[in-house]
């Protein structure tokens, strides 16, 4: 299963992008993700729900 690869900061609005590496069999719900903004440079640390997975 696949985390989203965009999200939108908080911050700023802009677009942020997933910087972790997917393990090898995929992501589950509880599993913890980090995104980069590329407008403001913060970085969001997000618990994958169910509902969050494709």
């Amino acid at each position: 299963m696949g985390a989203p690869e965009t999200i939108v900061c908080v911050d700023c609005g802009g677009a942020c992008r997933l910087i972790s590496y997917a393990p090898d069999e995929g992501f589950e719900p509880g599993d913890v993700v980090a995104y980069r903004c590329v407008d403001c440079g913060d970085r969001w640390d997000i618990e994958l729900a169910v509902d969050d997975l494709s």
